[in-house]
């Protein structure tokens, strides 16, 4: 039977003591049930602000105010909420983030809009690689519209690179879809430059960011992105189904049509008229009637964001990947089990995958032991770390309770 080494070699005690965020996983519900939630990167846990907040929204908002929440706030929520998303998190400046819809619908509107300012041109570029999702609603369009889809196949381990995109990029390329950090590698993408190249070739890229806004340093204006979209659920701990985001750089906004034309985007929403004009700025993104209860536990998740900062989040993302990447190579990587992510943390986001043949198996044990890590067809365990709630000893916790279920 294999040993576990000894655990003064990778307690994770001092780290905690020592982290500067140690404050903040206290913010957060814990449910006594769940000993070690590797799973942040899936779906965050809520704040307990968001706790108190949903219950007295039903008596005092929704209750309380009834129709006239519209008039008093809710009619603006997806801008104002779009602007401090954009601010705190996406380097974004006011008027060019919108909050609403689900991630696929967002994607499809900001994709047939791309094309749309593209028309001459008949390519898109995406990679094998991409969430499903992404691959799906680029597939759709392909076919609806007739363009030609250039596919890259990234390693398992990595994603795309500049050198990827030099080899398929042609005068006929129109969009570029891709990853931030790629759903199951945590491949950190370079957005800035991906994007200087994609221009160089007269093309737009639209960046899914679900698995980087709230972990990685984003400055969507200074490097130049055209178009942005990404969930809440995640690393924004907006609950599950809680609304997307779009982003649309300042300079396209006015020129590019989206596909999916509601009564809230048109130009003048409440006069209900017999024709549509799309409203000016970002709102003519938005479509029907936004939901105001999943946009709540965002918001208070922005909050602990804003009082931590994104540099020290990033900094403590690096310390829990290298710290289960430490304890991977020292209790799994003995048993057979391989990295699938990144070593070098400029090329991670804030989670870690590893792979091994008995991982199913695996995975499900650890449920029922309270420790909840993410399972990825065909055998690949991922740790998704959320800085703000996730503590060393969790990522301890996980990686030992592996080392057990391998070993037995």
């Amino acid at each position: 039977m294999t040993t576990t080494p000894d655990a003064t070699t990778r307690d994770a005690t001092e780290r905690d003591a020592a982290d500067s965020l140690a404050a903040f996983p206290n913010k957060f519900v814990r449910s006594p049930e769940v000993r070690a939630y590797l799973d942040g990167n899936s779906l965050g846990r809520p704040t307990t602000a968001s706790a108190e907040q949903l219950a007295s929204f039903v008596s005092e908002q929704w209750g309380g105010r009834l129709i006239r929440g519209w008039d008093e706030s809710w009619y603006e929520l997806p801008l104002t909420l779009g602007d401090r998303l954009g601010r705190t998190v996406l380097g974004a400046a006011p008027g060019q983030t919108f909050v609403g819809d689900s991630t696929t619908v967002v994607l499809y509107k900001l994709i047939r809009a791309a094309l749309n300012a593209r028309p001459d041109r008949s390519e898109i570029i995406i990679d094998t690689g991409n969430f499903p999702t992404n691959r799906y609603v680029v597939e759709g369009i392909a076919a609806e519209l007739g363009k030609t889809l250039r596919w890259i196949d990234p390693p398992l381990d990595a994603g795309i690179t500049a050198d990827h995109l030099r080899a398929v990029l042609t005068e006929n390329t129109a969009l570029i879809m891709i990853s931030h950090v790629a759903y199951r590698s945590g491949y950190l993408a370079d957005m800035p430059g991906i994007t200087a190249l994609a221009h160089d070739a007269g093309a737009l890229v639209l960046w899914d960011l679900c698995h980087s806004a709230g972990v990685v340093e984003t400055q969507l204006d200074e490097w130049g992105v055209d178009l942005a979209a990404g969930c809440t659920y995640k690393y924004l701990n907006g609950g599950p189904g809680s609304p997307a985001y779009g982003y649309v750089r300042q300079e396209h906004i006015e020129s590019m049509t989206q596909p999916i034309q509601g009564w809230m985007g048109s130009s003048t929403p409440f006069e209900m008229g017999p024709g549509y004009l799309p409203h000016h700025g970002i709102r003519r993104f938005i479509s029907g009637t936004p939901s105001i209860i999943g946009a709540l536990a965002m918001q208070d998740m922005l909050g602990l964001i804003e009082q931590a900062g994104i540099p020290a989040i990033r900094a403590k993302s690096v310390a829990l990947t290298e710290y289960a990447l430490e304890l991977t190579d020292e209790l799994l990587v003995p048993l057979g089990v391989a990295v699938s992510s990144p070593r070098d943390s400029r090329e991670r986001g804030s989670h870690v995958t590893i792979d091994h043949e008995s991982f199913a198996s695996v995975n499900a044990a650890l449920w029922k032991q309270g420790i909840i890590p993410d399972f990825r067809r065909p055998h690949g365990i991922r740790l998704g770390l959320s800085p703000l709630s996730t503590t060393f000893a969790e990522v301890q916790l996980g990686i030992e309770a592996i080392h057990a279920e391998l070993a037995n």
